[in-house]
């Protein structure tokens, strides 16, 4: 389109469009670049519309190289800077951290001031009857050993394998800490410790053995107190002492005594070296029970030795090649019975031990010794023959003192005692308190009773074999342990009358007052069942079956005293007599015929309960009183294994030895006055147990035996003289 401009007082020129649109296209200042001026006279193109309202692209300005560089150096400077910052702020937390954790665990244990190295723990020491020792109970301390009394090469030994930098540290051994943290990294477990000797001592001194974080700072805390308050030879002097060894030895005089037999002062070489092994794993590496075990740790100890310059590569292999030690052998130790036995009765007779104490016993060694023997070698021999697994023997004198307990075959095997705290049925070793009720109700030794079946209520005892012998005396009877019969004179005399005979002498079980408590079926433990026998070999007087004789402390103040017993005479003299003779004939034609005990009286009664599941004998002289028992802890039946059988033959291998050299005495009797008239000599010869009258076999009591010329009482002897008449004038 054609634009026209009107112009006043002139001459009207022709316009045409072009040039009114190039006039159009001239730049004004809104459309230049800025600062393009400067740079270029250049106009640039024309945009399309659609961009004009877009702002222009902002350009960073150039940065040169040295810039870049200082600025670098700012930004690393800042960051190694806030580094330092929160490193130092978190070493302080941790220092806090630190500080209050040992202030925590220090209030955990006793004020440092008043720490004292504590006394050894209370023993006991259990003595024979000829002061030997026959074992300890606790812990086992020997007697404290100087460092200077000991071979050089024993402390070394202990500092060569446990703590070689033992003199170079203070306490704690950072080195030690960080080698045993390396070596457990590489083998993947704790094979190796970093405790020092002085830590272990702190811990065995005042810690337990729990494995926690708060009882090694502990154990660390009370290390360096060690080390402020005693010198290093006093710490090893202390730690030798007082470090355990295993099998309850405690120091390295009594592991010396348990394992060699001598004091740690004469120990070789190589028994330095496995005493050293063994604190590393007492209880597995004790070379009682693990001989190779310890052998193979004392090589390690005389090759750390060697290394460390403590001796020479040619000592350590004489020792290696030729160890110069001997272990002392363990036996079945069935003498631990007896010291089980007195730890469960001390607090009865002293009260709670708080100091060493030595406990004298009425044990005799060598009957002990021939006791465990018997038991040992004839099970050994005809166990599996009959069946029977374990035996238990008890042996007494007269007054009622243990001088022999077999508790089992073997102690380190079973430590039941079956001696004392089992109860089983006595059988027919139970008859003897029937017929002493019977003898005291009026009857004789020749009272005549029937044997024959027998039917009460159903129940239908029988005999041994099964076969019935019709009338016959009591001797016989009891010598011949006929079952029906001694029934018939429990129901004839009343089950509670024989029960109250039982416990009278010493039975203090709980027996059943009814018709079977004839064959013994009410359970007994065999001490107190031995011990109901005793007053037939001391003439009729009660007893406590006892062990313990006197205790005192270490340095001799006098805590307890066996007093004497008060029971009194609990059968009369004439029944004992009586008894006596019946039981004897047990020995010479009975049950027990098989027993021998050349020159002695003896007399007994075996016993064997329902199914053959125990089998017993008791069999006493005026000397001793010993009792048999074989079975099975799991009351399962032997292979007809009788009282008359394995028992007495354990019986008599024992008392033959008990009485070899021992001058013999009879038997207590108490035969009535001859009739007017009859010879004094033939009435002495004919009467049991009257030839003198022996010395009394309890101490500070008169003799239990009565002569030939003693008074008697006829309301109480009537069934007495009449048994004797009829022996000596046939009447």
């Amino acid at each position: 389109m054609a634009l026209r401009r009107k112009k006043s007082g002139g001459r009207k020129e022709p316009v045409f469009g072009l040039a009114v649109a190039l006039s159009d296209l001239r730049l004004s200042l809104d459309d230049r670049i800025p600062g393009g001026d400067d740079r270029s006279k250049k106009s640039p193109k024309r945009k399309s519309d659609d961009a004009d309202d877009e702002p222009p692209p902002e350009r960073k300005p150039r940065v040169s190289r040295s810039d870049a560089k200082r600025r670098s150096k700012s930004r690393g400077g800042f960051s190694i800077g806030r580094l330092m910052y929160w490193g130092a702020v978190l070493g302080l937390w941790g220092a806090i951290a630190v500080v209050g954790l040992v202030v925590w665990v220090g209030a955990h244990l006793p004020a440092i001031q008043s720490l004292e190295i504590p006394k050894r723990p209370p023993t006991i020491q259990i003595t024979a009857a000829d002061g030997s020792v026959l074992a300890i109970r606790g812990e086992m301390p020997g007697a404290n050993v100087a460092l200077k009394d000991l071979p050089p090469y024993l402390p070394k030994a202990f500092i060569a394998i446990e703590d070689r930098r033992f003199y170079h540290h203070f306490g704690i051994d950072p080195w030690g800490i960080l080698r045993a943290a390396v070596t457990n990294v590489l083998h993947r477990g704790v094979s190796q410790g970093g405790s020092t000797l002085t830590q272990q001592l702190a811990k065995n001194l005042f810690l337990t053995q729990e494995r926690t974080f708060q009882r090694k700072l502990q154990e660390a805390e009370l290390a360096l107190w060690l080390e402020r308050k005693y010198s290093k030879a006093e710490i090893l002097e202390l730690y030798l002492n007082r470090v355990y060894f295993g099998s309850g030895a405690y120091g390295v005089e009594a592991a010396a005594q348990r394992y060699f037999g001598k004091s740690a002062k004469n120990v070789t070489l190589a028994e330095a070296a496995m005493l050293a092994g063994l604190v590393k794993s007492p209880s597995r590496l004790a070379p009682n029970r693990n001989p190779e075990g310890a052998e193979l740790r004392a090589h390690t100890v005389l090759a750390a030795m060697a290394e460390a310059k403590f001796i020479t590569a040619a000592q350590a292999q004489a020792s290696i090649g030729h160890p110069a030690y001997h272990v002392k052998p363990v036996g079945a130790g069935t003498v631990n019975y007896v010291a089980d036995w007195i730890s469960e009765v001390l607090d009865d007779l002293v009260g709670q031990i708080d100091q060493s104490v030595v406990v004298e016993t009425s044990i005799d060694p060598k009957l002990q010794a021939t006791a465990e023997a018997a038991i040992i070698d004839e099970l050994a021999a005809k166990s599996v023959k009959y069946n029977v697994s374990q035996g238990a023997l008890v042996a007494m004198s007269p007054d009622g003192a243990v001088r022999a307990m077999v508790g089992g075959r073997n102690y380190s095997e079973s430590q039941y005692n079956r001696a004392v705290t089992a109860k089983r049925q006595p059988g027919s070793a139970f008859k003897p308190f029937v017929y002493l009720t019977a003898i005291e109700s009026g009857l004789t030794p020749d009272t005549v009773r029937q044997d024959a079946p027998l039917d009460i209520k159903g129940w239908k005892p029988e005999n041994y074999n099964h076969h019935y012998l019709g009338p016959v005396t009591l001797t016989q009877a009891l010598a011949m342990s006929l079952n029906t019969v001694a029934v018939r004179l429990g129901l004839e005399v009343g089950p509670k009358n024989v029960v109250r005979t039982a416990h009278r002498l010493g039975i203090s079980s709980k027996l059943e007052p009814n018709a079977s408590i004839a064959l013994g079926t009410s359970e007994v433990s065999m001490v107190e069942l031995v011990g109901a026998y005793v007053p037939f070999a001391n003439g009729g007087f009660g007893i406590s079956p006892h062990v313990v004789t006197r205790i005192h402390t270490l340095d001799g103040k006098i805590l307890y005293v066996r007093p004497a017993d008060q029971l009194g005479q609990v059968i009369d003299p004439h029944y004992v007599a009586m008894m006596n003779a019946m039981m004897q004939e047990t020995l010479l034609s009975g049950t027990a015929h098989k027993a021998e005990l050349p020159g002695w009286q003896a007399a007994g009664k075996t016993g064997t309960s329902q199914d053959f599941r125990d089998a017993w004998f008791i069999g006493y002289t005026a000397n001793l009183v010993t009792g048999v028992w074989l079975g099975n802890d799991d009351d399962s039946p032997t292979k007809k294994a009788t009282g008359g059988g394995l028992p007495v033959e354990i019986w008599t291998r024992f008392m033959k030895a008990a009485h070899q050299g021992v001058t013999p005495i009879p038997l207590p009797a108490s035969p009535p006055a001859p009739p007017v008239g009859f010879p004094a000599a033939v009435a002495q010869a004919s009467s049991p147990g009257a030839a003198a009258a022996p010395p009394s076999p309890i101490p500070g009591r008169p003799s239990l035996t009565r002569t030939a010329a003693a008074p008697v009482r006829p309301e109480a002897d009537a069934g007495l003289d009449g048994w004797l008449m009829q022996r000596l004038f046939g009447r």
